[in-house]
């Protein structure tokens, strides 16, 4: 899932939570359902044949280079069942704690990811993605689990619904977004790749010099 706006910038525009929260004290926290490496590499392909697509395209000026959107990184990807923020290392045990509860007697089920898209539209994108047509009741099912144990423990209830996506790159009003949003949805129509999903990772998100980079933290497994 993609972080939501937070609040306004100084032009009155939203505030992706990524830059809301920096500053704060804590580790940037998140729960997550990893991909197959082979469906990571089926996504690798189809995103380097978008950024070949979109790199084809005028640039701003004669010649000028097209400034990219922010592409996540591919070695992490993932599908986000809950983002934490900030969270401070004594909360960890129990952010963990939460995890297992709600992985317990969770049996493995199968992921397919098919065609793309963008949040909130193609049209003026923030968000570039690729769908889940197959388990997503329960993707859902997993992050309610995971969202009434966390409530229990003590974070705050997060008000926003779920949906499963996989995120791949944020376009922070840059002009190739509507490029590559098109783009990926063209490339996307006939993309079609399931794995097992059969286990849940507590990652920390690293920022600073190019994507985030992600570190697992907490794996557990769907054992039924």
């Amino acid at each position: 899932m993609s972080g939501e706006p937070a609040r306004s910038g100084p032009g009155g525009g939203p505030v992706p939570r990524w830059i809301a929260e920096r500053d704060l004290p804590g580790r940037r926290l998140f729960v997550a359902v990893p991909l197959s490496s082979d469906v990571r590499d089926d996504v690798v392909h189809l995103v380097e044949r978008v950024r070949a697509t979109v790199g084809m395209q005028p640039g701003p000026g004669p010649g000028g280079p097209v400034r990219e959107v922010r592409w996540v990184r591919m070695d992490g990807l993932h599908l986000t069942l809950r983002f934490l923020g900030p969270t401070l290392d004594e909360r960890v045990p129990a952010l963990s704690d939460a995890i297992r509860a709600a992985a317990d007697g969770v049996a493995p089920f199968r992921v397919r990811l098919a065609g793309g898209g963008a949040f909130p539209g193609p049209g003026r994108p923030r968000v570039l993605w690729l769908g889940v047509t197959e388990g997503v009741e329960r993707l859902g099912g997993l992050a309610h689990s995971l969202e009434e144990r966390l409530v229990a423990a003590g974070w705050p209830r997060d008000e926003r619904p779920f949906r499963a996506h996989l995120t791949l790159a944020r376009s922070d009003g840059v002009a190739a977004g509507p490029a590559t949003a098109s783009a990926l949805i063209a490339a996307s129509a006939d993309f079609d790749a399931e794995w097992t999903a059969d286990r849940l990772i507590l990652f920390e998100s690293h920022t600073g010099g190019g994507p985030a980079r992600y570190e697992a933290l907490t794996e557990v497994g769907l054992t039924g």
